[in-house]
């Protein structure tokens, strides 16, 4: 007898995505950089690289240093700037069916004002990803993500201007996820991203000095899973609207972790350096895994966990 395709397919924020795989952005570049080695359209959405006003250098290298488990990175948010990409990348992105995310950042409220209304008049973005892990340097650097009330201030400001479906990516380096993500689901968002990746800081010692030029960076891969698929669960369990999971997903396995957990969707970002494929091999994962278990809708997934 043969085996009925499952439907891989997700509703998240109002976007009807084909299955509930994306990259995380700042691991996928601007999509074309993947190009040649699969297609795609067989992705259920592309998120940008984050995007900034004005086009941003980074920070000085090194800015990635492997670690056991994962890796750090402080790129600083390097980018081409919202007129570059305008010009430059979305005329490819506008070529392909499946929905087109851009996660985009700001060092102030007028920034993230300023970048929101360009992006809600690109009729090729799907979406918008909104980073809140960025200081307000006019309020002495606070992080705006770390504080609900910031959290809250910047959400609703982007929720007045841009006026598609608006996801808000959130910040491991708090106390209560749960709390963070009840503040910017009252404040507008239509789904949440957990978790950005958790400050960390690894040390050459037979030279003493700091693997990477600024000190500190981002941890990812799978030695964060268990923090985030927590993460995970905890603000699924405090809003009513979907949660995409990330953080550390290397295959299928770790991606159902995350959608048992309460994620409607889930982000690869950390095993698209170690295998460009790595996502359409967990896409396949999902599909083999719904097919040996009779599962017809991966969806039906979400939220699952037994909890004793």
């Amino acid at each position: 007898m043969t085996a009925i395709k499952p439907d891989l397919s997700v509703e998240v924020a109002g976007l009807v995505l084909k299955n509930p795989v994306m990259p995380a952005s700042g691991t996928f570049g601007y999509g074309a950089e993947y190009a040649p080695f699969f297609d795609l359209n067989d992705l259920g959405a592309i998120v940008t690289k984050g995007l900034s006003l004005k086009p941003k250098a980074g920070n000085p290298t090194p800015r990635i240093a492997e670690t056991e488990g994962g890796m750090l990175n402080a790129i600083g948010l390097q980018n081409v700037g919202i007129d570059a990409f305008i010009r430059e990348k979305v005329p490819l992105l506008g070529t392909l069916s499946t929905p087109v995310i851009a996660n985009f950042f700001g060092n102030s409220l007028e920034e993230y004002g300023e970048v929101a209304d360009r992006l809600s008049n690109i009729p090729e973005i799907a979406a918008a990803e909104l980073n809140i892990s960025c200081p307000n340097v006019k309020k002495g650097g606070i992080v705006f993500g770390t504080d609900p009330k910031a959290a809250a201030e910047v959400v609703s400001l982007v929720r007045r201007r841009f006026s598609k479906p608006l996801i808000v990516k959130l910040t491991p380096n708090v106390t209560d996820i749960a709390l963070m993500a009840k503040a910017v689901e009252e404040a507008g968002a239509d789904a949440l991203c957990c978790i950005n990746t958790i400050t960390g800081m690894s040390i050459d010692v037979h030279t003493r000095r700091p693997r990477l030029a600024n000190t500190t960076g981002g941890l990812s891969g799978p030695a964060i899973r268990p923090v985030a698929v927590r993460m995970v669960y905890q603000a699924a369990k405090a809003v009513s609207i979907p949660v995409i999971g990330v953080g550390g997903i290397m295959k299928a396995e770790d991606a159902l972790e995350f959608l048992i957990a309460g994620a409607t969707a889930v982000q690869v970002g950390t095993a698209n350096f170690i295998d460009p494929c790595a996502m359409v091999e967990i896409i396949r994962g999902l599909e083999a895994f719904c097919v040996a278990r009779n599962i017809g809708r991966i969806r039906d997934l979400t939220g699952s966990v037994l909890i004793q």
